[in-house]
């Protein structure tokens, strides 16, 4: 946890996770490959808007809730996806946009997102959209972005489907070829680059 001097109030909780690995599947960077799907567990920007709305004493009628939640139950049905299931990571800090750049920089590969695919609550949009901030790059506490194998898509959105924390889950975006190695997002009116976030909207929380 990071704090600044004073903040705390003198108050502090730790917690240690312990387990075992689950051994169906490997998952890692080098496994990714082109044509492969992007896959997200639910809405994006409830925790990061949540906790904004909280801190900020903002004159908004919007009772936000954080999204935190154990990703165990979903992360344990994709494993069940063996050698289709290439890599999963918690979109938190940046949001979903900085979690994608960060998996074409690893992968040496480009990442096509189709913005309108991306679950977003009405609130949670209008919050954004009232403060000027781009829900792709609010962080999340709940949700889960994976990559699977492209005939293994419509099974995984299967599986997040299933459980109740991912009833929102999307297909939202597809891994491609690109020596640049950028994120674009597919949207109404043409296409954008989804740049690394600069800075943050939010004081570090985590």
């Amino acid at each position: 946890m990071v704090v600044e001097r004073g903040a705390a109030d003198g108050f502090f909780v730790t917690t240690t996770g312990i387990g075992l690995l689950d051994l169906r599947a490997v998952l890692g960077l080098d496994r990714v490959r082109p044509g492969d799907r992007v896959l997200l567990s639910g809405g994006i920007a409830e925790h990061g808007m949540a906790v904004m709305l909280a801190r900020g004493n903002l004159a908004l009628e919007v009772d936000l809730e954080s999204d935190t939640a154990p990703l165990t139950p979903l992360t344990a049905a994709l494993c069940s996806l063996g050698d289709e299931l290439r890599w999963m990571r918690d979109p938190t800090r940046g949001g979903l946009a900085t979690t994608l750049n960060e998996l074409a920089a690893g992968t040496g590969l480009g990442v096509v997102l189709d913005e309108s695919a991306v679950p977003v609550r009405d609130d949670v949009r209008a919050a954004c959209e009232l403060l000027g901030i781009d829900p792709l790059y609010v962080a999340n506490e709940g949700k889960l972005v994976a990559v699977v194998a492209p005939g293994a898509a419509d099974e995984a959105l299967a599986l997040l489907r299933d459980h109740a924390l991912g009833a929102a889950a999307a297909i939202v975006g597809e891994v491609r070829e690109d020596e640049e190695r950028l994120v674009v997002a597919r949207t109404p009116f043409g296409t954008r680059i989804v740049d690394m976030l600069v800075g943050d909207p939010l004081p570090r929380i985590c």
